[in-house]
């Protein structure tokens, strides 16, 4: 088994409860982790034996581009369709991050993490 990580991924999107939030947009970080037999690419050096950090990529992308009021929702949408496209990942840990909150306070980022197992 091997990791491989993804790690800073950075978008602008408009995700949150409120109106002006889906207007205005923010800056969000997703770090993404994912288990997988590396064992066989490993040996090979063949791109179809492992998991394509660019497909991994490209789903965070266009998941992140769709609205969603909160982080959880958009973070289950990342994990659900890389279990679905990626039959060889077998653990997702997942943190979306946005960055400098509107909370009204000096925060940097609020996080929330998923961790789940193909099932």
């Amino acid at each position: 088994m091997g990791t491989i990580k993804l790690q800073n991924i950075r978008t602008f999107s408009f995700h949150g409860c409120l109106e002006e939030e889906g207007r205005i947009g923010s800056d969000y970080r997703v770090d993404l982790e994912v288990k997988t037999d590396l064992r066989k690419s490993s040996v090979s050096d063949d791109l179809k034996d492992t998991v394509d950090y660019v497909l991994l990529n490209k789903i965070v992308v266009e998941e992140m581009a769709i609205r969603s009021k909160l982080l959880e929702h958009v973070a289950q949408r990342i994990v659900t369709r890389i279990f679905k496209e990626i039959p060889s990942v077998s653990r997702i840990v997942l943190a979306v991050s946005k960055l400098n909150p509107p909370i009204g306070g000096d925060v940097e980022a609020v996080t929330i993490e998923l961790e789940e197992y193909r099932s």
